[in-house]
């Protein structure tokens, strides 16, 4: 009887433990360690107790299961933000919220991951926090990298390429700042990092402004914690950093500071005018328009102090996120157990009770219920990505304008910038093009709406520091005038034309480089650059590839290339060679006037010289016949009327003129040095063991040596046109050079005044000059927009020709391949004086020639019936009639006219 009662006493305590082993908990414990009294901790609290409060109230979820809430404050401390997280852990909770500080949750995070506990913060936005290093580690609000991908974008969106970044030197702002500083290299931009303390106070801030002043860049990104005293921007302003010279940026913390407090100081709120920052994109919805009454009324009551910021709203709905994962938990395994670790009892400690944490067992399981959790909260949607993020909801961009904050635009990492908000855009959009990228206009610092320019290149009290070379020879490019500290040249002049298209002043100071006896090394003078003795270099400065990977290089301002001077050979003696002494233009000359000869000589000689009368053929023939016979003094035919003897003693005088000419320039050509070399182009130049000469100071030493292997030994450095001159008529066996190699633009004025040289082939490398600027100096970018324009206006021609055009362009002279040829120029004269005797001697013949026909006309009048003349035939013969009457030998017009004054004419006439 008693085993009967012991089996059944054993049956009912099974059939109770399964019982209890499948009923929910009654309730389960969540803790919460943040810093209360802080901007995001005093909207935090209250949206958390609020959470928590509705979360019991709500019969659809837990199901009966209370939720209880342990909070712990951090007070911005890592180490009391631990001393917290053990104390909540004590109470067997099951997930932790938050922390909102960076650093705070790498510690938590590391305990988190030992007892397997779920870290869920809505504030903490390191991106470091994503790594596999901390596997219990949930985040509800954005990361920073996707924040600095914004701020890179915001940065290119306006074309800045050097900014300085203002952060806090702890975990959060060296990650945070990293981050942008990757995001900005993609866009090949650069970015200067100043740091703060963590409890910076303003006279930091004013010493970090004053450090910055001396930078280029004037464009600021502001990365620190909430500041509600705003001192980094009211001291700016002290500082008289906050005009149109400058640009301030600033992410999400002012946009939560500002969202948290009832009322800034106007003073503070002034010293933003212009700021442009970003804030969480929060969709507006219903929930959130209820919550937001909601949070007036706790206002009132006195259960929350501040104003709802982005990060109260998500720490509303991170609990819920926490809520709906705990009751899928417990849908599936129905209880909650925690198990004691092995290495914590080993630990003896009298304060610190750490054999009562416990290993959550589950945590794993509850981990991934978390990352499942899909709803809308009041922050938008809640849904996690694999990173343990929130999904990427996108950024406000906001201007502060008039005491006001302003959404002048929205950006997504799937459409970048646009007027519409996020939620509506459909579609993915990843390929997005700067071109579809909008903003509203901004008002920036100074009230300007003009995009500031963002950096500063010099000020009146640190100008510009540029070297200048200081050349002994070819100093028309440039050089120091005397030492007197002047420095002119064409190089100068493009220089300062350019710099004043430049839309804004550019103080400089040019400074010599170079000791004035030789010409300098330019290598040295860009180097010089590079390591910022200089800030830019301005000159004859050769584009060439070494300089390229150290300096920064404006569009070229000059074409050169290198080219071989070296002794021609005059090949004069051709079968043509009596063509050479007048040019094409003045052979055709030549020929016209002499055509024209012809013809002014036949009208002026046809009435009365029988040689230019006769049938048609032979009046062409003898016409031009004459005319070429005057050439060489063996014309038969005479002249008989004195306007054909005037105009012929004219052209007479001008053939002696021209025939003596040519005859001049043909022996000059015929016996001019013939000098020879069997160079013809590079090759054949390396080919022989001849001396070459190069400029001194020039790069071609380098390229002639490393480029092209040719011997050192071979190579003798020539520093003036007259050491130039001297080298090449020695020659390679006198102690010259067989060649020199030099850039074009020197070559071109060495030859100006030589004939004996010339350029052997054609220019075997291209290139041209330009200023050196320092590496990603935006003057460079500016100063070349200058130089083209320059060019487009004609301006760079004018400059160039100013200084070598004064006797005749360089290139005009090289390619006049024979310096002997005579042209048009040095004879128009002598033409235009034949040209006017023979246009008088027409106009005379012809007077008299109209005379006479007029004369005859009336004559023929008088002796013919009125009624046969008609008023048609008049008009249609009278044309015909006149060329008829010049057809007329003078002498038969002479003789018709004497006929008819001879009385006995008129008698027989009369009967």
């Amino acid at each position: 009887m008693m085993a009967k009662s012991f089996f059944s006493f054993i049956f009912i305590g099974v059939i109770l433990n399964g019982f209890v082993s499948c009923q929910r908990p009654k309730f389960v414990n969540i803790g919460a360690v943040f810093t209360f009294d802080s901007v995001i901790g005093r909207a935090a609290r209250p949206a958390i107790e609020a959470a928590v409060s509705d979360i019991n109230k709500d019969t659809r979820i837990l199901k009966g299961t209370e939720l209880r809430l342990f909070m712990e404050d951090a007070k911005c401390n890592i180490f009391l933000g631990s001393i917290g997280a053990f104390q909540v852990l004590e109470k067997h909770v099951v997930a932790i919220i938050g922390p909102q500080s960076s650093g705070i949750a790498h510690m938590i995070s590391q305990i988190a991951n030992g007892l397997q506990v779920p870290l869920i913060s809505y504030a903490a936005t390191d991106p470091t926090l994503s790594a596999l290093q901390f596997p219990f580690f949930v985040r509800t609000t954005q990361s920073d990298s996707y924040q600095m991908a914004a701020m890179a974008d915001l940065i290119d969106f306006y074309g800045w390429k050097e900014v300085i970044g203002i952060y806090v030197d702890d975990d959060s702002g060296r990650n945070g700042i990293a981050a942008l500083d990757d995001e900005l290299e993609k866009k090949m931009a650069k970015m200067y990092k100043l740091r703060l303390s963590v409890n910076f106070d303003e006279t930091e801030i004013m010493n970090l402004l004053k450090q910055s002043k001396l930078l280029g860049p004037r464009v600021y990104v502001v990365f620190v914690n909430p500041d509600p005293k705003l001192r980094i921007f009211t001291i700016a302003q002290k500082l008289q950093m906050m005009d149109d010279n400058y640009v301030w940026l600033a992410t999400d913390w002012l946009s939560t500071t500002l969202d948290s407090i009832s009322h800034i100081n106007q003073t503070s709120f002034s010293a933003l005018q212009g700021v442009v920052g970003l804030r969480q994109h929060i969709p507006d919805s219903s929930q959130k328009k209820a919550f937001l009454s909601r949070w007036k009324l706790m206002q009132q009551n006195g259960s929350a102090s501040s104003e709802l910021n982005t990060y109260g709203l998500q720490a509303y709905d991170t609990v819920w996120a926490v809520a709906y994962a705990i009751d899928w938990f417990l849908n599936e395994f129905k209880n909650i157990t925690f198990s004691s670790p092995d290495k914590l009892h080993d630990i003896k400690t009298s304060h610190l009770r750490l054999g009562e944490l416990k290993v959550f067992s589950n945590g794993s399981s509850l981990l991934n219920k978390i990352l499942q959790t899909n709803f809308t909260g009041l922050s938008g949607r809640m849904q996690f990505n694999n990173d343990r993020n929130i999904e990427n909801g996108g950024f406000d961009v906001i201007n502060i304008e008039n005491m006001s904050i302003h959404t002048v635009g929205y950006w997504a990492n799937i459409s970048g910038f646009s007027l519409l908000a996020p939620e509506t855009r459909q579609g993915d959009q990843t390929n997005y093009s700067r071109v579809d990228q909008k903003l509203q206009k901004i008002i920036w610092p100074g009230g300007t709406l003009e995009r500031p320019r963002g950096w500063v290149i010099a000020d009146n009290e640190k100008p510009l520091r540029i070297g200048v070379p200081h050349r002994v020879s070819f100093v028309d490019f440039v050089t120091e005038v005397n030492k007197s500290h002047k420095i002119e040249g064409y190089c100068i002049d493009v220089f300062l034309e350019a710099r004043k298209l430049v839309p804004y002043d550019v103080p400089y100071r040019f400074e010599a480089f170079g000791d004035g006896r030789s010409n300098p090394n330019y290598n040295e003078l860009i180097r010089m650059v590079e390591e910022d003795v200089f800030d830019a270099a301005v000159g004859d400065i050769a584009i060439i590839t070494n300089r390229t990977k150290i300096v920064d290089f404006s569009q070229p301002y000059a074409s050169t290339g290198l080219v071989i001077v070296a002794p021609v050979r005059n090949s004069k003696s051709s079968a043509w060679v009596f063509l050479k002494p007048f040019t094409v233009e003045m052979w055709c000359v030549i020929a016209a006037s002499f055509v024209m000869i012809a013809v002014v000589i036949w009208i002026l000689e046809h009435r009365v010289n029988d040689e230019f009368r006769g049938p048609p053929r032979r009046q062409i023939i003898t016409m031009f016949m004459f005319s070429f016979s005057t050439l060489f003094k063996t014309n038969q035919e005479t002249t008989v009327s004195p306007l054909g003897r005037m105009v012929m003693v004219v052209w007479l005088f001008l053939l002696l003129v021209i025939t003596a000419s040519y005859t001049a320039s043909l022996t000059s050509i015929l016996t001019v040095q013939q000098l020879s070399s069997p160079i013809t182009d590079i090759d054949s130049l390396i080919a022989t063991n001849w001396p070459i000469g190069y400029q001194e100071g020039s790069f071609v030493y380098g390229y002639l040596s490393e480029s092209l292997y040719i011997p050192r030994s071979r190579l003798i450095s020539l520093g003036s046109p007259g050491e130039y001159e001297k080298a090449l008529r020695l020659g390679p066996n006198g102690g010259g050079v067989a060649a020199i190699i030099a850039e074009l633009p020197y070559v071109e004025i060495f030859l100006t005044h030589q004939s004996e040289f010339g350029i052997i082939g054609r220019p075997f490398t291209r290139g041209g000059w330009g200023f050196a600027f320092q590496r990603e100096s935006p003057l460079a970018v500016d100063i070349s927009t200058a130089i083209l324009k320059l060019s487009e206006t004609g301006e760079l021609q004018r400059i160039r020709n100013r200084w070598f055009c004064k006797q005749g362009c360089p290139e005009d002279k090289r390619q006049n391949s024979d310096p002997n040829q005579l042209h048009l120029t040095s004879f128009w004269g002598l033409y235009l004086l034949c040209g006017i005797f023979a246009i008088v001697a027409l106009l005379a013949f012809l007077l008299r020639v109209v005379r006479q026909f007029v004369r005859y006309k009336r004559r023929q009048m008088q002796l013919a019936s009125p009624s046969v003349i008609s008023s048609n035939t008049r008009c249609s013969q009278v044309i015909f009639h006149f060329f008829d009457f010049i057809d007329e030998k003078e002498e038969a017009i002479k003789k018709m006219f004497t006929q008819h004054e001879n009385p006995t004419s008129h008698t027989s006439l009369e009967r």
